[in-house]
């Protein structure tokens, strides 16, 4: 099989996206299968159903020949085997560890190589969608788009995101192995990338020329709010005339994060606005006191999700400012995580979201006001990493500027 045939297959389900809305809710839940203090009447979970899991696990502990199978690992694929019930990518079940894990990635700190790494919708394997500066990734010169076939040699057909993830990372000062697609490559790239503490800079930003403003956001957790507020002052203290949002290879995040930033510079009115199953309708507004008055662009691509695209879709649909670059991701659907009481917990769809003009963006994405693809051949073989999207993101603004 040639490499675009790879490329083109599908390999296990689409797994997670990053998480839009970190809001945790308690549920306490007792782990023992007992009927009559548990179920009710009505639940799929009775005597038959009982019976049928406890002869499965017969069989498994005498006839599985590959390994040997503990309690634990068949208790967690339990769990695992009711979310995919649900055939919903989002919707995931997560162990103590993998939930401490996702806790420290929203945080801003966690241990790895320093690469965002998202779904490619695809191929269904994992990608590179963003690199940290700075960090073993950028080192390594990994790069935005490529794709992980594997991980230290294993293959990471049909796995979830957070295993994927939880390859990659590793104790401190150790390395892993990561073996690559890449688009104009005609076989295999393999790299060897160091692991070490990493502390995400939500937020970057520079002055450019012609008095224009240049800010990066390349994911909402916790940090990005202050991080933002700062790049904001700065930005407004230097007498900028214009700003560049820059949202590229933004995964999405929080979502209270984009609500916050959202305040700081949309008018008005509406942000976004959720509805779950029943209908029930939840708001979220700004008070329109720190619109952004200058002149604006906004950065996007087919990485910039959920949470990225809620800013990007409430600017447009303000016009507020002109969207650069080419369409989003497309995930307008909403997740919250539930504690099961003992450490583990579900991540499971709840709602859809809406931009401010009730467009719901899920599986479409958002298309740019100016289309630009990005010149990725220019970009990685030139020495000062020649931007053409960033270029035609400063020409539009020029155009804005009085």
């Amino acid at each position: 099989m040639d490499m675009e045939q790879q490329k083109r297959k599908g390999w296990g389900l689409f797994a997670l996206g990053l998480v839009v809305g970190l809001l945790v809710a308690l549920i306490i839940t007792s782990i023992i299968f007992r009927k009559s203090a548990i179920f009710g009447d009505d639940s799929f979970m009775n005597d038959r159903v009982l019976g049928k899991v406890q002869s499965l696990e017969g069989l498994i502990h005498e006839k599985f020949y590959l390994k040997d199978m503990t309690d634990e690992e068949l208790e967690a694929g339990l769990y695992r085997g009711m979310m995919d019930a649900l055939d919903d990518p989002y919707s995931v079940y997560y162990t103590m560890d993998e939930l401490n894990s996702l806790m420290d990635q929203t945080q801003g700190i966690y241990y790895g190589v320093g690469a965002y790494v998202s779904i490619d919708t695809d191929t269904s394997l994992p990608k590179i969608s963003g690199i940290i500066e700075g960090t073993p990734a950028e080192e390594a010169d990994l790069r935005a788009n490529d794709l992980i076939y594997k991980v230290d040699g294993q293959s990471t057909q049909g796995l979830e995101l957070s295993e994927v993830v939880a390859l990659i990372k590793g104790p401190e000062g150790t390395t892993v192995k990561l073996t690559l697609v890449r688009d104009g490559e005609n076989d295999y790239i393999e790299k060897v990338v160091a692991r070490r503490k990493v502390e995400s800079p939500t937020v970057k930003y520079e002055m450019l020329d012609d008095q224009m403003a240049y800010v990066q956001i390349t994911e909402f957790d916790e940090v990005t709010v202050d991080q933002f507020a700062d790049a904001l002052a700065t930005v407004k203290g230097s007498d900028a005339k214009g700003m560049i949002l820059d949202l590229r290879g933004n995964p999405g995040g929080n979502l209270s994060a984009v609500v916050d930033i959202g305040r700081m510079i949309l008018p008005k009115g509406l942000i976004v606005y959720t509805e779950d199953k029943e209908g029930t309708r939840k708001e979220y507004k700004c008070d329109g006191l720190r619109e952004w008055k200058l002149p604006l662009v906004v950065l996007v691509d087919g990485n910039s999700a959920s949470a990225a695209e809620i800013l990007s879709g409430a600017i447009q649909d303000y016009k507020l400012g002109t969207l650069v670059g080419t369409t989003t991701f497309g995930k307008g659907i909403v997740q919250q995580i539930f504690s099961l009481g003992d450490g583990s917990a579900v991540k499971m769809t709840i709602s859809s979201y809406y931009t401010p003009n009730g467009r719901n963006i899920h599986g479409t994405g958002i298309e740019p006001d100016v289309v630009c693809e990005f010149d990725g051949e220019t970009y990685y073989s030139t020495e000062d990493h020649y931007d053409n999207q960033l270029e035609k993101a400063k020409e539009e603004l020029k155009k804005q500027i009085r």
